[in-house]
């Protein structure tokens, strides 16, 4: 893929981080970073410019003599690799490559084409600087994770290729490439910015996404094993609120179940004929978990739509300090480095797919409890009832897994504490907001797969496959490819696992955003 001045889209992005497409520079963008350079080469002279002549950060009142310039870019990335906790995995690392590469690429940084000719072949050889988990308060940009991507440009520190860990220095020489040499302000502009939190979170709206789409598959097939009225989810209906995610979500399921000859009609059963007995045979209404489908992932989808707006706007964003524009021959000094937008949307993602992990356990609990459903056996049984216990035990790891959503659905961005000699007095943690809806994500992927479990095993306890839809009983023969058909009481962990693998890798049949 050629990288041009113009912006990155989601597509983009998931074409490279995800699908492992490599990237070439374009001309006219070598050319803008060459003038943008050469400009502040020549600017800086004599004048007071934060970064280059100057301490940093609240030591920033202090000059620094011309002998100590490139010292100094030095001192700071070597000092803030500070990072801790769990390596980041190489594919959120390449996301962070591709970020910070996209906003450098802007021609505002005053960087040497160097930066960008290096980062290009950490993504195209799959060679990945050593960045953890801990570290960014998300201020002045994700200081410490970029901090460890200017390590490994400077040839320090470890790299991973192939999820196996070296020293930079080996494969420099294994790829023959030659360490980065700064020349002005590149330490600097590498870590300060947004790249870290907003790569993670590139990747988050990714996964959200299919976790939506899964979301809506196994609501469309749960209305199948109950037989529900198809009014819940009928144009006619949603129409008359005036949110498109509600209506998006309810066109979905209509769309999956178009030729399914498990839903019914309510004029057909209530309207049609005269009702004589005083204690109805069958529910009038469904329970909210199958019933209010639409207003409850509408809102979701809202969110993961505008999300990604806003996640794609930073990562086509300038986001360091300060800004160099060549074209008006002036420096900007400000904080355009400030993770809030990020932080933000983090947070509400991660209140959103909560809520979408909350639905499916209440749905797991619905196909789970024979009082509810009135349709199934207790725990979807196929065994002998008190000998055998079904699947008891699953239950257990949704709802647990569920609570910890929960609880991890605080949100971040309101959870500044000032650092920095108190320079960053009020910061964005969108580091840790990403990080943690990356947390919410997996944990979702999780309670999808047990839910998926026993939707598989009530369509089979009562032999509906044959009357599924044809979406729904395309997506019921992938589910069952990895789904051990031995329905004996037995170990489920790997059942569970691999699920979790097939719905990352794959996407419900209906792509809606």
């Amino acid at each position: 893929m050629l990288l041009t001045e113009q912006e990155l889209t989601i597509a983009n992005f998931e074409q490279i981080v995800f699908q492992g497409e490599k990237i070439e520079i374009a001309d006219s963008v070598k050319e803008l970073i060459a003038e943008n350079f050469k400009f502040l080469k020549t600017f800086s002279k004599d004048k007071i410019i934060y970064g280059i002549n100057t301490g940093l950060g609240p030591m920033a009142q202090f000059r620094i003599s011309e002998q100590d310039h490139i010292q100094l870019q030095y001192n700071l990335i070597r000092s803030h690799c500070a990072g801790s906790g769990n390596r980041l995995p190489e594919q959120v690392v390449r996301a962070i490559i591709l970020s910070r590469m996209s906003s450098l690429t802007k021609g505002y940084s005053g960087i040497n084409m160097a930066v960008i000719d290096l980062l290009k072949e950490f993504i195209n050889h799959e060679i990945y600087p050593v960045i953890f988990e801990h570290g960014g308060v998300g201020a002045s940009g994700d200081l410490v994770q970029l901090a460890h991507l200017g390590l490994a440009l400077i040839g320090e520190g470890s790299m991973t290729h192939r999820n196996k860990e070296y020293e930079a220095a080996e494969l420099f020489g294994k790829f023959s490439l030659s360490p980065l040499k700064i020349e002005l302000r590149e330490g600097l502009a590498v870590m300060n910015g947004t790249g870290a939190m907003t790569g993670i979170g590139l990747i988050n709206i990714v996964h959200a996404k299919k976790l939506l789409n899964h979301a809506i598959m196994a609501a469309a097939m749960i209305v199948e094993i109950v037989e529900s009225y198809d009014d819940h989810f009928s144009a006619e209906l949603n129409k008359v609120k005036l949110h498109e995610g509600q209506n998006e979500v309810a066109k979905s399921i209509r769309t999956m179940l178009s030729d399914s000859k498990l839903i019914r009609k309510r004029s057909d059963h209530l309207y049609s004929k005269k009702i004589e007995e005083h204690v109805l045979e069958n529910k009038v209404q469904e329970f909210y978990s199958v019933r209010c489908v639409p207003q409850i992932l509408g809102p979701v989808m809202d969110t993961i739509h505008y999300s990604s707006q806003v996640l794609v706007n930073e990562l086509n964003s300038v986001n360091d300090n300060p800004v160099i524009d060549h074209k008006q021959k002036d420096v900007f000094h400000g904080g355009n480095f400030h993770g809030d937008y990020v932080a933000l949307e983090m947070d509400k993602l991660k209140i959103a797919v909560t809520k979408l992990c909350m639905l499916s356990e209440r749905q797991l609990n619905y196909l789970l409890n024979d009082s509810l459903n009135e349709k199934l056996t207790p725990f979807i049984n196929t065994g002998k009832l008190g000998v055998n216990l079904g699947l008891q035990g699953i239950q257990f790891t949704a709802t647990s897994t569920t609570s910890e959503n929960q609880t991890l659905s605080f949100p971040s961005y309101i959870h500044s504490i000032p650092s920095n000699k108190d320079n960053q007095d009020i910061v964005s943690m969108g580091a840790n907001a990403a990080l943690i809806t990356q947390k919410v994500i997996e944990n979702t992927f999780e309670v999808l797969a047990i839910e998926f479990i026993a939707i598989v095993r009530a369509i089979d306890s009562i032999n509906l496959k044959d009357k599924l839809s044809s979406q729904t009983g395309k997506f019921y023969a992938e589910l069952k490819k990895v789904i051990d058909p031995d329905t004996s009481d037995r170990v489920l962990y790997k059942d569970i696992l691999n699920i979790k693998e097939l719905l990352k890798k794959i996407a419900a049949d209906s792509q809606i955003i």
